[in-house]
């Protein structure tokens, strides 16, 4: 199949896919004698692979990381299952710092009541500062 129909049933754009490829992520398994990219159902899986884990925030490093392991069937999984903590502590600490900003927001937004003027604006004020 050609990269607009692997499109279409993966719901990646074309310029997604194609970089996916440059990070050798995907493999265009041949090309057709005009030159198209063509692909298998094995790209299907192999996207669907990819969204997945971007849904869930791996990165492209992470996810390479993840495709090795996948192609190491007779590995044990601790490989795995320690990236997915690592990662699991990534979200915590970024859990942290959001909440961290809400507070600050929150304080800032404190700062202004409704109905003064830009000028005397304490959100914009204290931004000064």
């Amino acid at each position: 199949m050609k990269i607009g129909e692997l499109a279409k049933l993966t719901g990646c754009s074309i310029q997604t896919i194609r970089y996916y490829e440059k990070e050798g992520l995907l493999k265009a398994i041949k090309r057709s004698e005009g030159r198209y990219r063509l692909y298998d159902n094995h790209a299907i899986k192999q996207l669907i692979f990819i969204k997945h884990c971007r849904s869930l925030g791996i990165t492209l490093s992470e996810i390479r990381q993840l495709i090795y392991l996948r192609d190491s069937p007779e590995t044990t999984c601790n490989n795995v299952n320690a990236l997915v903590d690592r990662h699991n502590k990534q979200v915590d600490l970024r859990i942290k710092e959001l909440k961290e900003l809400k507070r600050q927001l929150y304080i800032l937004r404190r700062k202004c009541t409704i109905g003064r003027s830009v000028k005397d604006c304490g959100i914009l004020l204290e931004l000064s500062q």
